[in-house]
Order: structure tokens, then C-alpha cells, then sequence
């Protein structure tokens, strides 16, 4: 780089000698004065160095530039029904990026066998026909984050010239039909045609037990889908039990057919990719995983040939997401971001408030009628102020609860209970309630214990000190600054300064604040911000440590702020 910038600079299209014609006297001299030359090696020294410094800075900011992904390679396995759509939009990564893409394919469970044989290899990715087997590697240790593609359904293929008139399973058990079906031990095909089969019982005895026989008795079990679907187009067998979308594969669909049955027509088979942890590179391997999720890029391919694709995030090289959240859930939730982003290889912009101005800002941006800022997650400090925007979020998911207590100085004994805080010369601090929502739940809480009506009487007063802040994180610092004998604070926060203040607690049953993680209908990114929650809620401990109550299901694995939600 360095050699190929001096050269331009010193030849004659570059022009370096006028700034020097133009030098004061004192650095101009005459032609052949020692310095001149000086000077000249001096500004093509300090040019070329600006030059380097601009174009390394423009690399930078091209964060998968040629330069910095051209020389990767990334190893996936890939489920053989998969092959055709996935080698398309591998090239066409590779085109765009740089980013070699190294395909080894075989049945789902082979695959999957194969990672728990070789734990130590270094692979990248793991795309499955089905997500029993993605979510089986997640459970088995092998992979962390998976991306869902598309659905698929099982159907019977035959060829468009067979003549055997084969239109049902039952026909697949006649003695004159030879039939090729996946194994369920190697195949996702497979296991899904026993899952579905096994569950109808016919004369005492299961549909895929019938199947199983016939095949044995004059057909065969393959490796993989493709296995199947070659020896129906080559006429070795009459038929087959395979994916609607190896149907559709260029290389079938001119001589398949396919014969949807209502035995096979259940909850259809979900195609994923999971990211494994063996990977070396895993925000390269995201970086690719998206882009096989992405709506307008890896889906339209794989819906070309023949599956149903989810909705998908919108394909960005470097997505950025707006998320809202509560300023009591900093101290938990910072950190978890931190480490999401650079993993992700994402740019989340976090704002941290109160609730009452987040939602303000919410609505503001709503008159305006962009969407331009609006958050695409929101954690809020309690479902309080999740209700006041609900109609522009998902369903929630209650990630944890914190309790609402009353800070005093260290060793005070000035508030004792509640009611001393509406005693005259106690100095408060309490939220300010369209503010935040420590403010509001703490005038809801008060006017319960017959209390809130006093304390603002009280503030009226020319000589008492109630003082409403505009967020949580700024009510224990009075405490401890000494600036008021009290303030009704998150315990989260009283516990953060557990050396300087003691705590005083309420009985009332509202003295809890709970926390509900929202993604927002308009986001573009839905499956990134997934991806961030359970990030979040994979650490029960840092919430309990920082004074939370998790609440949040043991498993958090499969757990959504909107399971039905794409």
C-alpha cells in the first residue's frame, strides 16, 4: 500500500512542487539550496503519510471491506435437501463480500452425529432441515445462537410418468409400489416421517411401523433426501416420502411429482442455521447467518426453491437497532450489550432513562410520523409505562421484578417507617411521576397508604425539602451526598451504595417494579433483537446479584418476548 501511494505522489499527475513555490522565504531559498530538497522529501513524507492515514481510516469504517473478509473462509454443514439453494446464495456472498464459504453436506442427524464425534474440528455454521436438530446442538453444547429460514412439509414423490397410480400413503404399502424413505437416524426427512406416522394407529398397529415393513420388504432407506429423490427420478423405486422443496430443486422438478397427505400434513418442519461454538470466527459466521436469513437476500432464494420463508430481518453488513431502556436496568443490562455487539458485529444504539421520557420521545417521534429513532426493543422499569405505548409493541416477556424501599443515611434513625417521611423537617427525594417510573409507582403506592396527598402538602411549604428527580439512578445519590434524610428508591440502586445507606422497606403489596422486554412492531431487525433478549435472561445470576428477582423460566433457551410473533 505504502509503496504504491509514494509512487503517485512523486510522479508528475500528483504536482508536489507549487506548496513549496508558495513556502515563505525563509523555507523557499534558492534552487539548489540544501534545504529545498529538503523540504521536497519533507512534504512528500507528510502528504503520503495523510494519504495512508485517509484511506486506512476508510477501511476502517468499511467494516467488511475486501480487506478484512476476502481472506476468510467459512465451513458449514449443510443438510443435503438444502444443497441447491445454498450453494446460490453462498456464491452469491462470495461475489459480494469476499467471503469464501466451504459447503459439507449430509443428512441433519449425520451431521450432527459428526459434531459430537469431532468436537475438537473447526467448523462455523450448521444449517438443518429441521430445528429439532439446531436446538439439539444448542442443547448438547455445540452451537449458541440459531436463525430460523423457512418451513418445509414432507410429502409422497413420484415420477410424472408412473403409471402405478399411486395417490395415498396406503398405496406406498401396496406389494407392487417399491418405496425409498430416509432413515429417521440419519435424516431429518426421516424422523419426521416417523414423528408423524407413529401417531396414527390403524388395527392395533402404527402407520410408520406398516411403512417400515413395506420398506424393508421391497424398498430401501437413504442416507439422505437427495438419496430418495435420485433413485425416484431414476426409476429404481416408484416412490418416496421427501421435502416439498426437493420437489421443486431445478434438477427434480421437471420429472417429480409431489402428493400431499393429510398423515403428513402437521406442524410443518422448520429449516435453521445455528452458529457453533467451535467456530474461530463467529461474528464472520453471524455476519453470514444473517445474511441466509435476510428478506431480501438469502430467503427469496431459498423460497425459489420451494420453501416457505419466515419473514427475516432486513439485511444490513452492519445492523444498527435503536433499544430503549430504564434506567434501573443498566446496571444488568450494559455490560450484556457491550458483549452483544462486538459478537454480533452490530452498532445498538442504547438510551437509558426514565421511563416517562423514554415514552415521551416514543410519542413524539409517532406525531412525527418517522420512524426514524424509534426504538426497536424496549426494556421498561415496569409494565406501567410499557402500557402506555402497547400498541406499537409485541407481547412482552416479564423479564424480572425489583422492590421499592426508602434509603437513609447510614445509621440514621430520622425515617423510620413510611409515615416519618411526611414529618415535618425530613428531607425527600422522590421520582417525578411523568418522568420516570419509580415516580409514578411510588405516587401510586403513597396515595394507597394514604401518604402522597400529605408529602405534597408538605412540599408546598416554604421551609421543607421534597424534591422529585427525573430518573432512579438519581435519587440515591442524595442520600448519600446528605443532601435529604430519604429518598423511595430501587433497591437495585440502594444496594449499589450498600456502604453509605441503610434501607427501610414497605409492606404495601405494590412496593415491586416489573420489568417487560418489547420489541417493537416496526423494528426491521425482530430476530436480532430476539437474539438480544435472550442474551439478556441468559444470566439469572447478574440479576439477582445486582438486587433483582428473576422471573424468567428456568429454560430461557426457547424463551420470546412474542412466540407467535415472526
Amino acid at each position: 500500500m505504502q509503496g504504491i501511494v509514494t509512487t503517485r505522489l512523486v510522479s508528475a499527475d500528483v504536482k508536489v512542487g507549487p506548496p513549496l513555490m508558495h513556502c515563505p522565504p525563509s523555507f523557499s531559498g534558492k534552487a539548489r539550496h540544501p534545504r529545498a530538497g529538503r523540504g521536497n522529501v519533507l512534504w512528500v513524507l507528510v502528504i503520503t503519510a495523510l494519504v495512508i492515514i485517509g484511506l486506512s481510516v476508510t477501511l476502517l469504517r468499511r467494516g467488511s471491506s475486501v480487506a478484512t473478509q476476502s481472506d476468510q473462509t467459512l465451513t458449514m454443514y449443510t443438510a443435503a435437501g438444502m444443497r441447491m439453494a445454498v450453494e446460490k446464495i453462498a456464491d452469491q456472498y462470495e461475489q459480494e463480500y469476499g467471503t469464501r464459504i466451504n459447503l459439507q453436506y449430509g443428512g441433519s442427524n449425520t451431521l450432527l452425529n459428526q459434531m459430537q464425534v469431532n468436537k475438537f474440528e473447526t467448523a462455523d455454521l450448521y444449517l438443518a432441515a429441521d430445528d429439532f436438530y439446531t436446538d439439539k446442538a444448542v442443547a448438547l453444547g455445540l452451537a449458541a445462537e440459531v436463525l430460523p429460514i423457512g418451513h418445509q412439509r414432507p410429502v409422497i414423490a413420484v415420477r410424472k410418468d408412473q403409471t402405478k397410480e399411486i395417490r395415498s400413503l396406503v398405496d406406498l404399502l401396496r406389494e407392487d409400489v417399491s418405496v425409498a424413505v430416509a432413515n429417521p437416524d440419519q435424516a431429518a426427512i426421516g424422523k419426521a416421517t416417523k414423528q408423524s406416522l407413529e401417531s396414527i394407529n390403524v388395527d392395533g398397529t402404527t402407520r410408520w411401523s406398516q411403512l417400515e415393513s413395506a420398506v424393508t420388504e421391497h424398498g430401501v432407506f437413504k442416507p439422505t433426501v437427495n438419496d430418495v429423490a435420485n433413485d425416484i427420478k431414476l426409476g429404481a423405486v416408484d416412490a418416496g416420502i421427501i421435502w416439498e422443496t426437493t420437489v421443486a430443486m431445478p434438477l427434480y422438478r421437471d420429472e417429480l411429482h409431489a402428493i400431499a397427505v393429510p398423515e403428513l400434513e402437521g406442524d410443518p418442519n422448520l429449516i435453521s442455521v445455528a452458529v457453533l461454538n467451535s467456530s474461530t470466527q463467529p461474528t464472520a459466521a453471524l455476519r453470514f447467518a444473517r445474511y441466509l436469513t435476510a428478506r431480501e437476500k438469502g430467503l427469496p432464494i431459498f423460497a425459489e426453491f420451494g420453501a416457505r420463508p419466515i419473514e427475516g430481518d432486513v439485511w444490513e453488513e452492519q445492523p444498527q437497532m435503536n433499544f430503549y431502556c430504564g434506567a434501573v436496568n443498566r446496571r444488568v443490562v450494559e455490560d450484556v450489550v457491550d458483549r452483544f455487539q462486538e459478537r454480533e458485529g452490530v452498532d445498538i444504539n442504547t438510551i437509558y432513562d426514565g421511563c416517562g421520557i423514554l415514552t415521551g420521545r416514543m410519542k413524539t417521534i409517532e406525531r412525527q410520523q418517522t420512524e426514524l429513532g424509534f426504538p426497536d426493543v424496549y426494556l421498561a422499569c415496569d409494565v406501567y409505562y410499557l402500557e402506555n405505548v402497547r400498541d406499537w409493541f409485541q407481547e412482552a416477556a416479564n423479564v424480572s421484578d425489583v422492590e421499592i424501599v426508602i434509603a437513609i443515611p447510614k445509621g440514621s434513625d430520622v425515617v423510620q417507617t413510611p409515615d416519618d417521611l411526611v414529618k415535618p423537617g425530613v428531607r425527600v427525594a422522590i421520582g417525578q411521576p411523568e418522568q420516570c417510573t419509580i415516580g409514578a409507582l411510588t405516587r401510586r403506592m403513597l396515595d394507597e397508604e394514604g401518604l402522597y396527598e400529605q408529602l405534597m402538602h408538605k412540599q408546598s411549604q416554604p421551609d421543607e425539602v421534597v424534591v422529585e428527580k427525573s430518573s432512579s439512578a438519581l435519587l440515591v445519590p442524595d442520600v448519600v451526598t446528605g443532601h435529604v434524610d430519604a429518598a423511595v428508591a430501587y433497591i437495585t440502586d440502594v444496594l449499589a451504595n450498600e456502604h453509605d445507606v441503610d434501607i427501610v422497606r414497605f409492606t404495601s403489596p405494590l412496593n415491586r417494579a416489573v420489568q417487560p422486554f418489547s420489541i417493537a412492531k416496526s423494528s426491521d431487525h425482530k430476530y436480532l433483537a430476539r437474539r438480544l433478549f435472550r442474551e439478556i435472561v441468559a444470566s439469572p445470576e447478574a440479576f439477582e446479584a445486582a438486587g433483582f428477582h428473576f422471573r424468567m423460566a428456568d429454560d430461557t433457551s426457547t424463551a420470546t418476548p412474542e412466540s407467535s410473533a415472526p
